[in-house]
């Protein structure tokens, strides 16, 4: 455990979760203007900090997230829940913007062809 406190301590971790709190906003924004949907939470970190569902449209949601592996190197959750699909998208201290923009353009490609 102390290991882990300084860990935390030394890496600033407050700062950490405000920059993954920052990209699932990013992606939240683009795979709403990607998809047309409302999110299904308001912009606020009381819904969400490091991780959220974003609604997709119509599609095979298991095909969607196979494809979105193999093809754009994307290993994300695409769920169906009351008969609605969502993507769920979780960021954590070793994600970049360049790992949520290779799932918007994996989303951007494969939506239309789902």
């Amino acid at each position: 455990m102390p290991a882990a406190i300084r860990f935390f301590e030394e890496n600033d971790w407050p700062t950490v979760q405000r920059r993954c709190h920052e990209l699932v906003r990013y992606a939240r924004e683009r795979i709403s203007a990607l998809t047309g949907l409302e999110p299904i939470t308001p912009d606020n970190p009381e819904w969400f900090a490091q991780m959220a569902a974003f609604p997709l449209p119509e599609c095979e949601p298991e095909q969607l997230q196979q494809q979105l592996y193999d093809e754009f190197a994307v290993e994300v959750p695409v769920v169906t829940w009351q008969g609605q699909h969502f993507v769920r998208v979780s960021i954590q201290g070793y994600n970049t913007q360049a790992d949520v923009d290779a799932l918007l353009n994996g989303l951007q490609a494969l939506l239309g062809n789902v």
